[in-house]
């Protein structure tokens, strides 16, 4: 598809030039002042006329301030489109206002019928995926809000009752973390210094400020979202969902408790689960940059030690890349099988550091006998795969960490050490006692928190966990058996991997921010009792409640009640945002109206995270699947194919793609926010890469109609900004487009009450509407299938190619010298198209057509107040007709091929064209169009017709369009013969070529029989153009020969 995307423009940084230089160009200056003063007359002239140029150019580059007269929320004050601010597309006047007043008008709320139900046209919903509290939007929120909205707003002009329902996630991890680090850099304290609530205080106030920070971005996107139904995962009803499904989940079982090994994040303090641990692979040694660490930290190293067997002195060597856990190694590991360490089975080796002996175990599963010594140090408590050692020989479990990340009371004197400076102490101890071996590179995989990129540690917790198998085999049905659609299929694979996998889910956070667990210890007095085990917890919505359930369960005892301190992940209460946003648990007319939701639109990246939890829970708790379809769209990368990141200077805030913004002023916000000093140079630099010259103005139309452009169905969007500013040129494009069509059409223009043919239309007038009818047909078609690049190119297509190009420069002649008739049809055709392309692109840009839509006259009977409202086109029957489109492409393909002519040869006015029909009817098309013609090339002198058997004149270019039309251009007297002989041999040669191959497929063996027929038809009518153009070209080269006399 043609982006009409601006070309880049590469400018150099010029060197200052020396004073030698400068002399040296002083001196030449003066040996050239005798030609100057003769020219000076001339050049007086010439740069009069320049200035004046400039001038002008640069009175048209600063567009005066745009006042807006509406007064908010009301419908916009419409200015004159002839007044300085609004001479050419200027995209801040063009957006002003509309938004406020399609929202107080209500607009953007559901449609029902006259008695309340859905309306019969149909129902379509999106629950749109609640963007994080956690600052601003970026471009990847643009991409969700620009592929929802378009398709909300086409089924709400299909005339569907539709709800696109807006909300906002707390976002525990990242709202916690970015307050505290806020909290810390502006007063020094932590959230422990203000104690858990006036902590949650302070993030309910940052909660408010980025909330409507957010809002606003969401409504200058032009999201018609139903703000009246804006939801927040900590508000009361969606809570009440919270509480009420970990209580059910708990008394079925569902939710358990258990000391397990946990993703522990050292710098936030929590515990994650899985999906939030980003892993990365080194090859080899590797400083890494660790959050509390100033100097970086060394991974990708294996060291090897020796451990003393007890009472013989013999040394058993072990390798690791955590030399800090040997304080946690609680046994060596051998395989049974090998014969080096049979002697060993049941001894005991000695710890180093501490007053602690560890057996020697014999396990096939842990110990590979090639790798290695054949001896694996296990640590239970701080290993996944130690673990599962640990279980089956029944080993101690010693954690040696505290949740800061120092050395805990286990380890003795090392007490209190960091774990990575414990790293280096440890091998130097260990070389002081003659036990350390050697260290290598190691190719590893390192565990790195997705927030804080912290190096994650594997500790042992008590945490609260949901069974997945049962819940992940119900969501993998249903999107097997059809109930579910996943779109694009190519993700299919990977949700049915991840489902028939699935993990237990591990939901507790050691966070203030978020929903408290709804769950309490039940104390008694005088019971030895483990917070591990389930039995001496109950779940409730308050401590009144847990106390009735705790008396009911213990009976005759006292106790005191304890209410977890920890949060649940934020993804549970994300789980349930398709139906706690429509009133569940509740009972209320929006759950029975809306649920399930027609679609969930989400990035692919969350596909697990929470498309996959919102099935499973929908499932459990409501017996129907949240959502019919789900499709995932790309991920926003920038123009070099990098992952957008703040570190990176590569984040893009859709807000300055819409306004604009210049390279200082994101350089100077990078300064202004919550980065790490070391990270600022770097993003800094990202930047200069990434915006050399800022962000151009583009608007939020072209943003929209952009991001939807590129959205094909695959895994990335590598967003080139200048792509994007391409599109502003579209946007211009449309509204000088309907300037001139309100110019024509005047001020007193009445369009008929229906669109209806009367018979009086032109040929081009056919074409136009035919090409109308199939722009809308192929525009619905490809959103009915998700296809958004097919739809923007359909309506791109019509706009630029068909409607611009052809049929608006046809109609200048057609109403300013046609019959009044013709006149009539002509306007009454262009109102038409242009009423029909403004709603055909209404989806993607809002805020150009409504402007544009408000401009032109209304049909009679027809109270449509806004074009949001308005009917989406559609296909009509008696619109098409391809009898006119065959003949009107004959008519364009002698534009073309006229055009093309007098490009190549530079024949600026005065052409002669001549066009050679072989086909009768073709020659009275293109005779009776010849106004046509005229309209679309203008610099041309004659036209004349000849038929086949008659020869072109002397001189004359050819272009071959097909076998029996070819159009040809005067050339004696404009071109230079030779160069253009020269030209037409290498065509001819290449032609020949062309044919010979043809002519040899078509020989070959078995041809006739085994290819397909239609193939055979292609092929043949592939060979009779190029024999024409042979012809033609043969006898093109006669005619510059000609020229030569």
């Amino acid at each position: 598809m043609a982006t009409n995307a601006a070309v880049p423009i590469v400018s150099e940084e010029l060197k200052p030039k020396t004073a030698k230089e400068l002399e040296k160009e002083r001196k030449k200056e003066e040996k050239m002042a005798k030609f100057l003063a003769k020219e000076k007359k001339k050049q007086a002239n010439k740069s009069s006329e320049k200035t004046k140029s400039t001038e002008k150019k640069s009175s048209k580059e600063e567009v005066p301030q745009y006042v807006e007269l509406t007064k908010l929320g009301e419908k916009k004050v419409l200015q004159d489109l002839n007044s300085p601010a609004l001479k050419s597309y200027n995209a801040q006047a063009v957006e002003s206002a509309w938004y406020e007043w399609w929202e107080k008008e209500g607009f953007f709320e559901p449609e029902f019928a006259a008695d309340g139900s859905i309306k019969s046209e149909g129902l379509f919903t999106i629950p749109a995926p609640p963007p994080n509290i956690t600052g601003a939007l970026h471009i990847g929120h643009a991409l969700t809000v620009s592929i929802q909205d378009a398709l909300i707003r086409w089924e709400r002009m299909r005339g569907k009752t539709v709800l696109y329902l807006p909300g906002f996630d707390h976002a525990g991890i990242s709202t916690q973390s970015v307050v505290e680090k806020m909290l810390w850099n502006r007063r020094r304290q932590t959230r422990h210094d203000l104690g858990r609530e006036k902590f949650v205080d302070l993030v309910w106030e940052w909660k408010e400020t980025y909330h409507s920070r957010i809002k606003n971005q969401s409504k200058r996107l032009g999201a018609s979202y139903d703000w009246s139904r804006e939801a927040f995962t900590l508000d009361e009803n969606l809570s009440r969902a919270v509480r009420k499904t970990f209580i059910d989940f708990f008394e079925e079982g569902i939710i358990y408790r258990d000391n397990r090994l946990v993703n522990w994040c050292v710098a936030l303090n929590t515990t994650l689960s899985n999906l939030e641990v980003e892993n990365k692979d080194i090859k080899g040694r590797t400083l890494l940059s660790v959050p509390g660490y100033d100097e970086p930290v060394e991974f990708g190293i294996i060291s090897s030690f020796a451990y003393v067997v007890e009472g013989t002195g013999e040394k058993l060597i072990v390798a690791t890349t955590r030399p800090e856990t040997i304080f946690g190694d609680t046994a060596v590991a051998v395989h049974p099988d090998d014969k080096r360490y049979t002697h060993l089975h049941g001894k005991f080796v000695e710890h180093p550091f501490l007053d602690r002996k560890l057996p020697i175990v014999t396990d096939a599963e842990a110990v590979d006998m090639e790798f290695g010594t054949g001896a694996v140090k296990i640590t239970p408590a701080h290993d996944m795969n130690d673990y599962a050692t640990g279980k089956r020989h029944n080993l101690e479990f010693i954690n040696i960490l505290n949740d800061d990340g120092t050395l805990n009371a286990n380890c003795g004197e090392w007490a209190g050490t960091k774990r990575f400076d414990a790293r280096k102490l440890v091998i130097e101890k260990l070389t002081e006692k003659g036990l350390f071996v050697d260290k290598k590179d190691n190719e590893m995989t390192i565990p790195r928190c997705a927030k804080s990129n912290d190096v994650i540690e594997p500790v042992m917790k008590p945490q609260w966990w949901v069974r997945q198998k049962e819940m992940g085999k119900a969501a993998l049905d249903a999107v097997k058996n059809g109930d579910m659609i996943l779109e694009p299929k190519i993700f299919e694979q990977d949700y049915y991997y991840w489902m028939e996998n699935i993990q237990d889910w591990c939901v507790s956070r050691q966070l203030w921010w978020g929903h408290r667990c709804p769950v309490y210890f039940v104390k008694i007095d005088g019971v030895d009792q483990d917070r591990v085990e389930d039995k001496w917890w109950v779940a409730a919505e308050n401590e009144e409640e847990a106390r009735v359930k705790a008396v009911a369960k213990f009976p005759d005892t006292k106790f005191t009640l304890e209410w977890d301190e920890d949060v649940l992940d934020t993804w549970f209460s994300s789980g349930l945002w398709p139906f706690s946003t429509l009133g569940w648990p509740k009972e209320t007319k929006d759950l029975k109206d809306f649920y399930p939701m027609s679609m969930l639109e989400t990035g692919w990246d969350i596909m697990f995270f929470w498309v996959a939890r919102m099935a499973m829970m929908g499932l459990k708790l409501t017996g129907q699947v949240p959502f019919r379809e789900i499709y995932l769209h790309s991920l926003v990368r920038d123009a070099q194919g990098r992952k957008m990141s703040k570190s990176l200077g590569n984040v893009i805030d859709p807000l300055d793609v819409t306004t604009g913004i210049p390279l200082d002023a994101l350089i100077a916000r990078l300064k202004e926010g919550n980065l790490d000093p070391r990270e600022v140079a770097k993003a800094e630099e990202g930047q200069r890469l990434s915006f050399p010259n800022g962000i151009p103005e583009c608007g939020t139309d072209a943003m929209r109609f952009a991001l939807c452009a590129y959205t094909t169905g695959g895994r990335d969007i590598n967003l080139d900004i200048l792509r994007v500013e391409g599109y502003r040129k579209f946007c211009n494009k449309i509204y000088q487009a309907t300037k001139f069509a309100l110019l024509r059409l005047g001020d007193d223009y009445v369009p008929p009450a229906e669109i209806k043919m009367t018979g009086q239309e032109s040929l081009v007038e056919k074409w136009i509407l035919h090409k109308f009818s199939e722009a809308a047909k192929l525009s619905s078609e490809a959103l009915e299938r998700r296809d958004f690049f097919g739809s923007t190119s359909a309506i791109y297509n019509f706009w630029i190619y068909e409607l611009c190009d052809v049929y608006i420069e046809n109609s200048k002649s057609l109403i300013l010298e046609g019959t009044v008739e013709e006149q009539k049809s002509a306007r009454d055709t262009l109102y038409t198209c242009l009423d029909g392309a403004l709603k055909l692109i209404h989806p993607f840009m809002p805020f150009i057509t409504e402007e544009l839509w408000q401009r032109i006259p209304r049909r009679t009977g027809d109270k449509t107040v806004t074009i949001v409202k308005a009917k989406y086109p559609t296909f009509r029957e008696d619109l098409d007709d391809s009898s006119a489109v065959a003949a009107y492409d004959l008519v364009f393909s002698v534009v073309k091929g006229a055009r093309s002519l007098l490009a190549q040869y530079n024949i600026l006015k005065g052409g002669k064209i001549y066009v050679q029909c072989a086909i009768e009817g073709d020659k009275e098309t293109v005779l009776a169009q010849t106004s046509s013609i005229r309209a679309l090339i203008k610099n041309y002198e004659s036209i004349d017709l000849m038929s086949a058997d008659e020869a072109m004149p002397e001189g004359v270019v050819q272009s071959v369009i097909s076998k029996d039309l070819t159009v040809g251009v005067l050339l004696k007297g404009e071109i230079d013969v030779d160069a253009e002989i020269k030209k037409t041999e290498t065509k001819l040669n290449r032609a020949i070529a062309g044919k010979a191959g043809i002519e040899k497929t078509m020989s070959s063996k078995d041809y006739s029989t085994k290819a397909k027929t239609e193939i055979q038809e292609m092929n043949k009518l592939k060979l009779e153009t190029y024999e024409s153009e042979i012809e033609s070209l043969k006898s093109m080269i006669q005619n510059f020969e000609n020229l030569r006399v």
